[in-house]
């Protein structure tokens, strides 16, 4: 179980394929007292989900190369692990026609860090996952 009894044992994945983008996303993240877990692409932040039930953040951004991109990621985030919070960032893409799963939150980038913090400490709360 994560997140619920002690939201900064609460594990956030950040998915992000621009390397001093996921740096800046880590930094956001470890600096509001959360343990970060980075990903370069989909197959990967998959892997580290299926290893690590104490993930209960997803913070993802669209457009990264591999399998599926950051909405497809954020859609079977959902449905196989549905109690894993879902942030989704993006400088080219804007939810509408695919969506976002329920509950999922979008940030346009340049996100505002304290927004993408409030976000996460909001989510870390509720958030409880137990090994799929």
């Amino acid at each position: 179980m994560c997140c619920s009894s002690r939201p900064s044992s609460c594990k956030v994945l950040v998915v992000e394929d621009d390397p001093l983008l996921r740096l800046d996303a880590v930094d956001l993240v470890e600096e509001a007292g959360f343990e970060a877990v980075e990903a370069a692409n989909a197959d990967h932040a998959l892997r580290l989900l299926e290893a690590d039930p104490t993930i209960g953040v997803l913070f993802t951004d669209v457009d990264m190369p591999g399998s599926m991109d950051g909405v497809g990621l954020a859609h079977l985030v959902h449905r196989r692990w549905p109690p894993v919070a879902i942030l989704v960032t993006s400088g080219h893409f804007a939810p509408g026609g695919r969506g976002l799963p329920e509950n999922g939150q979008f940030f346009a980038k340049p996100y505002r860090p304290h927004a993408v913090r409030d976000a996460i400490f909001r989510a870390a709360t509720t958030s409880v996952r137990t090994a799929a």
